[in-house]
């Protein structure tokens, strides 16, 4: 068979861990050779680093190409084919759309998820990215069961996240003019956001019944499951005899080391990486990696940050920049349950990044390639 595609002058990332000028051969979309050169068509890398393509389990910077300003709605279709150039400039390569089913209306509401996964479906051959859906499901939304049920027969949901954001906006509630953004995103009054945060609150006897259902059914169909922002071991206990061996910002290193003991897979922001902490004021997700309580980073709200948090690690001496790769490719793929990606080697999908990192900081995606088709082409820095 004559080669799709041939990058060569590379200095490539092999599978186990080493760096190497070599050259690379794509045959169907799949690395064919690592090192053997051939057929027509090729990429001069001039001493580029080829990575394998970055793996992105939860990302919902999506929701400002919907709703950049609040009040202020674009199309979906525009929407996630914005989001998509974005994700394959900055080197995403197989991206999970954090879509959150709420109780509250608006932007986060059932109805919203619902008409986003409609449009995903209708615009997927468009993407570059090979694009899949991470619900995040609000555990008090407890009358969105059997939809979300019905999603998961339907094979639309590839990674289930159980989130209770209500504690933290009813500690918002306690501190005026705090629930205003919420509010405003769910375009009600915030005295009806108030008065919504305590009919909700009533449901409480239902979760647990309502989380049982979801997770069996996700366990039937090999979803991966996670939790969100697990506070205490208990907590990471609890859904981790759900199934749920994802940890998704855990919020003290107490449950952190929790995880690791139940052989969980601990989640963090890229952004805390890249900007030195928790904007919140959470953990360092840097102390963790360096301390080995850390799997996956994910780019959370800034698509960019992936790529720079795992070479920041490696700038700072947090680990090597094999290690730090790890964390955006081959880990969050195996997490998800995909074997066919996440390293570059013979037989795998040819899902990869040429990348020019000859300025500290500022590293620059050139080329991405998904399933062996070039999807981006940038330029190297002069």
């Amino acid at each position: 068979m004559t080669a799709d595609l041939i990058i060569r002058n590379a200095r490539v990332l092999l599978a186990e861990g080493s760096i190497i000028d070599t050259d690379l051969v794509v045959e169907a979309g799949v690395i064919a050779a690592v090192g053997i050169q051939g057929g027509s068509t090729g990429i001069d890398a001039g001493g580029l680093l080829l990575l394998p393509g970055i793996v992105d389990l939860h990302g919902d910077a999506f929701e400002r190409q919907l709703m950049p300003r609040p009040g202020v709605h674009f199309p979906l279709d525009l929407a996630l084919l914005e989001t998509d150039r974005q994700m394959s400039a900055n080197g995403i390569t197989t991206a999970f759309h954090g879509l959150t089913c709420s109780w509250e209306p608006g932007l986060r509401s059932r109805q919203a998820a619902a008409d986003f996964l409609v449009a995903l479906e209708r615009i997927a051959p468009d993407l570059a990215c090979d694009t899949h859906v991470h619900l995040r499901h609000e555990v008090y939304n407890v009358d969105a069961i059997d939809d979300i049920l019905a999603w998961i027969a339907a094979g639309h949901i590839r990674l289930l996240a159980f989130n209770d954001h209500l504690p933290f906006l009813q500690r918002k509630a306690k501190t005026p003019g705090k629930l205003a953004a919420y509010a405003e995103r769910a375009q009600i009054s915030v005295p009806a956001f108030e008065q919504l945060m305590a009919d909700v609150a009533d449901r409480g006897d239902a979760i647990v019944a309502s989380n049982d259902r979801l997770a069996c059914a996700a366990r039937k169909r090999g979803i991966a499951l996670a939790s969100h922002d697990d506070d205490t071991p208990a907590t990471r206990q609890r859904y981790r005899e759900l199934g749920a061996t994802l940890c998704e910002f855990p919020t003290n290193r107490e449950t952190a080391a929790a995880a690791r003991a139940l052989d969980s897979a601990i989640i963090l922001g890229a952004p805390n990486v890249v900007r030195g902490g928790s904007h919140s004021g959470g953990l360092r997700a840097a102390d963790l990696v360096r301390d080995g309580l850390a799997d996956v980073l994910t780019s959370d709200y800034y698509y960019p940050s992936l790529l720079h948090a795992a070479f920041h690690l490696a700038e700072t001496g947090t680990c090597s920049l094999p290690a730090a790769w790890r964390l955006v490719a081959h880990n969050p793929a195996r997490r998800a349950g995909f074997a066919d990606r996440g390293e570059i080697a013979a037989g795998q999908r040819a899902d990869l990044l040429l990348v020019d990192d000859r300025r500290a900081g500022l590293t620059r995606v050139v080329t991405t390639v998904v399933a062996g088709r070039i999807v981006y082409s940038g330029h190297r820095w002069s």
